[in-house]
């Protein structure tokens, strides 16, 4: 007996990875809904070789489904996870909404998977946020060895973390600029992202501070270790899927790249490619459409006592979110509901 699955959302970027994965991981599933607005009503999605006809959300009846993995904003997600939890439906909620509630957990399978006994709180665990998911993939297995003091950390972050809208607004401004005729306005990013980066992710907080970078510390500190200081600059580039990050990292024991090295190739949901030659190291093109978060670069830093650095690659669509999302509803069918 397998389970049965609700993809809230079903017609975004997010819900379709996630319909993908959950076929290509051979979930075990009895039956699945795809849910969406009522304008998306009959709007056909993929499910493996199945074709989906997305049903309302605003009528949907949880009762007697196990999951619901959420792949909508923080107001939808605030109207309706509740009302899924009440009718015995667990959430695995995508957006920012339940991240920092103290009785939510927050996980990342491979960090800390004893958490999602903590579902039961409230019926609903938390999918962090993307660029935090593939750091601490790679923070964890290092913290365990050598104890991390202080994390400094700078994204290169593709514009699909905005969702469709911030993917068309880089396509129509790389053809405006090629086509000068072609002047598609938009207002989706603050400068043009065609050709440019910009240091602004999220609204900017008192301190000067972006809600990205915010994320990043708070989250990190939850999943992995609340005394870890982290200071982030999170930075969007012209890149349509895949998020890299530049991350320096200060232990307070000494520990070798060499044994870094192979700490993190014996590390779950790690491939590390890290040669010292041309192109020896991964780029965010490569990473598309894979499980793997991947880690190249790694060498001493040599400016304090006990530092690292290394370079951490991964599909934001993947990693960053569905594929996090569909392991939580495997790891929480493994450990909790056990059915299927």
């Amino acid at each position: 007996m397998g389970y049965r699955i609700a993809i809230v959302g079903a017609t975004g970027n997010v819900g379709h990875e996630m319909l993908n994965i959950l076929a290509e991981r051979q979930f075990p599933v009895d039956e699945i809904a795809a849910l969406a607005s009522r304008k998306s009503i009959g709007t056909e999605v993929s499910f493996g070789d199945k074709t989906l006809k997305c049903t309302d959300l605003d009528t949907f009846d949880f009762t007697g489904w196990d999951m619901a993995l959420f792949a909508v904003g923080s107001e939808a997600t605030k109207k309706y996870a509740p009302i899924a939890a009440k009718a015995g439906c667990v959430v695995i909620d995508n957006s920012s909404l339940y991240r920092y509630d103290s009785e939510i957990p927050l996980i990342v399978p491979e960090v800390n998977p004893e958490a999602v006994h903590d579902y039961k709180n409230k019926m609903i665990i938390a999918n962090p946020n993307c660029s935090t998911a593939q750091m601490v993939v790679a923070l964890k297995p290092l913290h365990d060895r050598a104890k991390i003091k202080r994390v400094v950390v700078s994204t290169y972050q593709s514009v699909s973390g905005g969702g469709k809208a911030a993917i068309d607004a880089l396509w129509d401004e790389t053809k405006s600029i090629y086509n000068p005729t072609d002047n598609t306005a938009q207002d989706v990013f603050t400068k043009q992202i065609a050709f440019n980066v910009i240091p602004h992710i999220d609204k900017f907080m008192e301190d000067g501070t972006t809600k990205e970078e915010w994320k990043m510390v708070v989250e990190t500190k939850k999943i992995v270790d609340k005394n870890i200081k982290v200071t982030a600059t999170c930075v969007r580039v012209p890149v349509f899927v895949g998020h890299s990050e530049a991350v320096n990292i200060e232990f307070e024991d000494f520990l070798d790249e060499d044994e870094a090295r192979d700490i993190l190739r014996e590390a779950p949901g790690i491939m590390v490619i890290d040669k010292r030659e041309d192109g020896g190291y991964v780029t965010p093109i490569e990473c598309v459409g894979d499980y793997a978060t991947f880690i190249s670069r790694i060498r001493q830093d040599s400016t304090v006592e006990n530092g690292l650095n290394l370079w951490c690659v991964s599909d934001n669509l993947r990693k960053g979110a569905a594929l996090n999302a569909v392991q939580i509803a495997e790891l929480l069918g493994r450990e909790c509901l056990k059915k299927g």
